[in-house]
Protein backbone atom coordinates (compact mmCIF):
# COMPACT_ATOMS: atom_id res chain seq x y z
CA UNK A 1 0.00 0.00 0.00
CA UNK A 2 1.21 3.56 -1.27
CA UNK A 3 2.52 5.28 1.84
CA UNK A 4 -0.11 8.07 1.41
CA UNK A 5 -3.13 5.37 1.25
CA UNK A 6 -1.92 4.46 5.10
CA UNK A 7 -4.96 5.39 7.57
CA UNK A 8 -3.97 7.64 10.41
CA UNK A 9 -3.86 6.98 13.67
CA UNK A 10 -7.26 9.07 14.03
CA UNK A 11 -9.06 7.33 11.20
CA UNK A 12 -8.00 3.85 12.25
CA UNK A 13 -9.26 4.38 15.82
CA UNK A 14 -12.55 5.97 14.48
CA UNK A 15 -13.26 2.52 12.52
CA UNK A 16 -12.13 0.29 15.03
CA UNK A 17 -15.03 2.14 17.68
CA UNK A 18 -17.79 1.52 14.74
CA UNK A 19 -16.30 -1.62 14.70
CA UNK A 20 -16.51 -2.75 18.15
CA UNK A 21 -20.28 -3.13 18.80
CA UNK A 22 -19.87 -5.49 15.79
CA UNK A 23 -17.17 -7.54 17.12
CA UNK A 24 -18.74 -7.50 20.62
CA UNK A 25 -22.19 -9.12 19.36
CA UNK A 26 -20.48 -11.89 16.80
CA UNK A 27 -20.14 -15.33 17.36
CA UNK A 28 -16.37 -16.89 17.45
CA UNK A 29 -16.60 -17.58 13.99
CA UNK A 30 -17.93 -14.22 12.94
CA UNK A 31 -15.22 -12.26 14.94
CA UNK A 32 -12.32 -14.58 13.31
CA UNK A 33 -13.59 -12.98 10.44
CA UNK A 34 -13.80 -9.37 11.56
CA UNK A 35 -10.52 -9.63 13.12
CA UNK A 36 -9.31 -10.52 9.29
CA UNK A 37 -11.07 -7.71 8.02
CA UNK A 38 -9.40 -5.38 10.41
CA UNK A 39 -6.46 -6.61 10.32
CA UNK A 40 -6.43 -5.83 6.49
CA UNK A 41 -7.87 -2.35 6.53
CA UNK A 42 -6.10 -1.27 9.67
CA UNK A 43 -2.44 -3.09 9.01
CA UNK A 44 -2.70 -4.12 12.51
CA UNK A 45 -1.69 -7.81 14.30
CA UNK A 46 -4.35 -9.43 15.17
CA UNK A 47 -3.46 -9.77 18.81
CA UNK A 48 -3.21 -5.73 18.89
CA UNK A 49 -6.95 -5.89 17.75
CA UNK A 50 -8.58 -8.25 20.20
CA UNK A 51 -6.74 -6.46 22.45
CA UNK A 52 -8.29 -3.39 21.50
CA UNK A 53 -11.85 -4.74 21.30
CA UNK A 54 -11.82 -6.13 24.90
CA UNK A 55 -10.53 -2.80 26.17
CA UNK A 56 -11.97 -0.97 23.62
CA UNK A 57 -10.15 1.44 21.34
CA UNK A 58 -10.54 4.82 23.50
CA UNK A 59 -7.35 6.65 23.87
CA UNK A 60 -6.49 6.99 27.48
CA UNK A 61 -4.57 10.17 28.08
CA UNK A 62 -1.47 10.69 30.45
CA UNK A 63 -1.71 10.02 34.43
CA UNK A 64 0.65 12.35 34.89
CA UNK A 65 3.16 13.89 32.35
CA UNK A 66 6.37 13.66 32.22
CA UNK A 67 9.31 15.87 34.05
CA UNK A 68 12.03 17.08 31.83
CA UNK A 69 14.85 14.91 31.48
CA UNK A 70 17.33 17.47 30.00
CA UNK A 71 16.99 20.58 32.80
CA UNK A 72 18.16 24.05 31.42
CA UNK A 73 21.94 23.53 32.31
CA UNK A 74 21.67 21.08 29.02
CA UNK A 75 20.45 24.04 27.05
CA UNK A 76 23.21 26.22 28.22
CA UNK A 77 25.66 23.75 27.15
CA UNK A 78 24.01 23.31 24.06
CA UNK A 79 23.84 27.21 23.32
CA UNK A 80 27.72 27.50 23.95
CA UNK A 81 28.55 24.11 22.07
CA UNK A 82 26.09 25.44 18.86
CA UNK A 83 27.20 28.86 19.13
CA UNK A 84 31.15 27.52 18.94
CA UNK A 85 30.32 25.27 15.92
CA UNK A 86 28.48 28.11 14.02
CA UNK A 87 25.02 26.46 14.42
CA UNK A 88 25.31 23.15 13.00
CA UNK A 89 21.93 21.07 11.92
CA UNK A 90 20.98 19.20 14.82
CA UNK A 91 21.93 15.49 13.45
CA UNK A 92 25.73 16.78 13.02
CA UNK A 93 25.59 18.78 16.64
CA UNK A 94 24.31 15.29 17.94
CA UNK A 95 27.54 13.54 17.00
CA UNK A 96 30.65 16.54 17.67
CA UNK A 97 28.46 17.26 21.05
CA UNK A 98 30.30 15.48 23.39
CA UNK A 99 33.96 15.93 21.66
CA UNK A 100 33.66 19.26 21.67
CA UNK A 101 32.20 19.52 24.94
CA UNK A 102 35.52 17.43 26.37
CA UNK A 103 37.58 20.08 24.18
CA UNK A 104 35.81 22.99 25.90
CA UNK A 105 36.90 21.60 28.96
CA UNK A 106 40.39 20.67 28.39
CA UNK A 107 40.39 24.40 27.45
CA UNK A 108 38.46 25.93 30.23
CA UNK A 109 35.92 27.28 28.25
CA UNK A 110 33.37 25.18 29.77
CA UNK A 111 32.66 23.90 33.40
CA UNK A 112 30.70 20.94 33.23
CA UNK A 113 30.18 17.79 36.18
CA UNK A 114 30.41 13.93 35.11
CA UNK A 115 26.70 13.64 35.60
CA UNK A 116 26.12 16.29 32.73
CA UNK A 117 28.58 14.87 30.54
CA UNK A 118 26.51 11.63 30.87
CA UNK A 119 23.14 13.19 30.07
CA UNK A 120 24.90 14.31 26.70
CA UNK A 121 26.14 11.38 25.65
CA UNK A 122 22.65 9.51 25.75
CA UNK A 123 20.91 13.16 24.39
CA UNK A 124 18.70 12.28 20.87
CA UNK A 125 18.75 14.15 17.75
CA UNK A 126 15.01 14.99 18.01
CA UNK A 127 15.82 16.43 21.73
CA UNK A 128 18.83 18.38 20.25
CA UNK A 129 16.14 19.72 17.66
CA UNK A 130 13.98 20.65 20.16
CA UNK A 131 16.57 22.52 22.50
CA UNK A 132 17.80 24.45 19.43
CA UNK A 133 14.63 25.44 18.45
CA UNK A 134 14.13 27.20 22.21
CA UNK A 135 17.84 28.37 22.08
CA UNK A 136 17.79 30.40 18.40
CA UNK A 137 14.33 31.97 18.99
CA UNK A 138 15.75 34.52 21.39
CA UNK A 139 18.88 35.51 19.24
CA UNK A 140 17.98 38.99 17.21
CA UNK A 141 17.89 38.15 13.78
CA UNK A 142 18.92 40.39 10.95
CA UNK A 143 16.53 41.62 8.79
CA UNK A 144 16.72 39.55 4.81
CA UNK A 145 16.68 42.06 2.36
CA UNK A 146 16.42 40.56 -1.17
CA UNK A 147 18.91 40.24 -3.64
CA UNK A 148 18.70 44.06 -4.44
CA UNK A 149 20.83 44.56 -1.97
CA UNK A 150 23.87 42.67 -2.92
CA UNK A 151 23.41 43.85 -6.23
CA UNK A 152 23.87 47.37 -5.39
CA UNK A 153 26.74 46.42 -3.29
CA UNK A 154 28.26 44.55 -6.55
CA UNK A 155 27.71 47.44 -9.07
CA UNK A 156 30.09 49.71 -6.83
CA UNK A 157 32.82 47.88 -6.77
CA UNK A 158 34.73 48.45 -10.34
CA UNK A 159 35.86 45.04 -11.61
CA UNK A 160 35.33 43.69 -15.36
CA UNK A 161 36.98 42.25 -17.55
CA UNK A 162 39.77 43.85 -19.68
CA UNK A 163 41.90 43.18 -22.53
CA UNK A 164 45.58 41.55 -21.71
CA UNK A 165 47.60 43.95 -23.67
CA UNK A 166 46.82 47.00 -21.76
CA UNK A 167 50.67 48.67 -20.43
CA UNK A 168 48.28 52.04 -18.68
CA UNK A 169 49.30 52.51 -15.26
CA UNK A 170 46.31 51.58 -12.56
CA UNK A 171 45.52 48.29 -14.27
CA UNK A 172 46.57 45.36 -12.44
CA UNK A 173 47.05 41.23 -14.17
CA UNK A 174 46.01 38.61 -11.48
CA UNK A 175 46.48 34.98 -13.30
CA UNK A 176 45.16 32.51 -11.14
CA UNK A 177 46.81 29.56 -11.99
CA UNK A 178 50.08 28.36 -10.72
CA UNK A 179 52.64 27.75 -13.32
CA UNK A 180 55.48 26.66 -10.79
CA UNK A 181 55.84 23.41 -11.78
CA UNK A 182 56.46 20.33 -8.84
CA UNK A 183 58.55 22.92 -6.85
CA UNK A 184 56.74 26.55 -5.69
CA UNK A 185 59.61 28.37 -5.02
CA UNK A 186 60.91 28.02 -8.61
CA UNK A 187 58.24 30.17 -10.10
CA UNK A 188 58.60 33.64 -11.26
CA UNK A 189 56.86 36.49 -10.52
CA UNK A 190 56.07 39.21 -13.11
CA UNK A 191 55.64 42.89 -11.75
CA UNK A 192 52.91 45.04 -12.37
CA UNK A 193 53.03 47.84 -14.89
Amino acid sequence: MPADDQMKIDERRKYLRRMHMRYMHAGRGERSRLLDEMAQVTELHRKSLVRLMKTGSERKPRQRQRGRTYDHEVDDVIRVVAETLDYICADRLTRSLLPTVKLLIEHQELVVAEAMLEKLGRISVATIKRILKRVRQDERRLSRRGPERARQVLRQIPAERIPWDIAEAGHCEVDLVHHGGRVPAASTCIPCS
